[in-house]
Parts: C-alpha cells; structure tokens; sequence
C-alpha cells in the first residue's frame, strides 16, 4: 500500500499549515498527493451530493497520471452528516487499509482509502475526540493537556537549542510528573498517533516527536 499521504514526517512545514487550518475550519476534506508528490487538499461540500473520483478529467477528482484507476473508479456520497465511499465496478478495487470495498463503506474521520496507486485520506475534524486542545500558533497539532505535560518532559534536554541532546527516558518523565511509566508509555502512544508518525520504527519514534513538537511550536523553549 501506498505511504498514508497525511504523515507529518512527511510533510513540509507550509503543507502542515495548510493542513491544520483546514482542520480549523472543521469541515470535510480530502488530502492525497498528486503525480509530483504535491499535497492536494479538496473541501467536501456540505449538502447533499456526491463527488466522482477518477482518472477521466471530467471526474470531480482526477488522478489522470495513475494508470491503474478506471475512468469512472468511484463515488463519494453525502448522506447526512456521513461521507460513504462506493465501488461498484472499478477494474482494480477501492480499499480501505487493506480491505476492499464491497459497494459502500461508510468513512470515519482519518481513514485512507487507496485507487490504484493513489491513497487519499479523509478528515472529519468534528469527528475527534472531545476534550482535546489546540496549542501553538498557525502550526498547532491537536493534544490533550496530559498528553503536552509528558511531551513537554519528553523535550526537556533541548531546553536552549542544546544540539546532542536525547529525549527524556520514560522513567524520567514518570518521576517528573508522577505517573507510573505505564501511564507514560499509553501517552506517548497517543502523541505518536497525534503526530502522525505510528509507522515508524520504535526507536525513531521519540527523536522525531521532539523534532516535530519543536518545529510546529506545540513545545516552546520557554516551556521547558
């Protein structure tokens, strides 16, 4: 399967921007990659309708640089306040992660459906979680206070710009902020989520989300 085309590790930072303030407006969209790796976003229309997706250049999405999507692949339908994604008959199949789609599917936020070599992803920025707050500026990335308390330790050896820093251990920040490491382990899987980065190796994964935090402003110095 193709890479999910929202990966904030595989994003640039005015592409992230772009991204998050479409999730501030909070309403339905698309994001996917076009043939020269350029993030497109596409807003979902409130009312009732549906959008075709394709490779033919009269679809309301075409992916005519992808050989393996029919002209006509599939529809996406406006039922509600629910998005429902059908194939009926393409040649190659829709699927969602790794199963394809018979008919319909109904489509939860921050699914990714794939046509062909082409993988979309579909946000429903209501459809988070409630309790959760947004930090930072333009470049903010949504957390829950406890979830910034333990990235906020998790960053704490590069208060300064310190250059050959490493990120707090996890029993570290358990003794920080007295919580078990258990606790620690169960938020940090939770930022990695937020992050966007789940897929990448284990030991990649705190290094990077000091990086990102850092860079997206959601942990500033004067922070730690």
């Amino acid at each position: 399967m193709a890479d999910s085309p929202v990966g904030i590790h595989q994003a640039s930072p005015a592409e992230l921007r772009e991204r998050l303030a479409a999730e501030r407006d909070g309403v339905p969209f698309l994001v996917y990659r076009d043939e020269d790796g350029a993030q497109r976003l596409v807003g979902l229309p409130p009312g009732p309708g549906a959008l075709s997706l394709g490779r033919s250049a009269e679809c309301d999405i075409a992916l005519e640089w992808d050989p393996e999507v029919s002209r006509l692949h599939a529809e996406l339908l406006h039922i509600g306040d629910q998005w429902v994604l059908i194939d009926d008959d393409s040649s190659n199949g829709t699927f969602v992660a790794d199963d394809r789609v018979n008919a319909r599917r109904r489509l939860t936020d921050g699914d990714v459906f794939r046509l062909g070599g082409t993988s979309i992803a579909f946000r429903q920025p209501h459809g988070r979680g409630a309790g959760t707050t947004r930090v930072g500026n333009d470049t903010a990335v949504t957390v829950t206070p406890a979830q910034r308390r333990v990235l906020i330790s998790l960053c704490r050896p590069y208060k300064g710009g310190a250059a050959f820093a490493t990120p707090a251990t996890n029993p570290q920040i358990a003794a920080e902020l007295f919580l078990s490491v258990a606790a620690v382990k169960s938020h940090l899987r939770g930022l990695t989520h937020a992050f966007g980065i789940d897929d990448l190796p284990q030991q990649e994964k705190r290094q990077k989300l000091v990086a990102m935090a850092l860079q997206l402003g959601v942990v500033r110095d004067h922070d730690l």
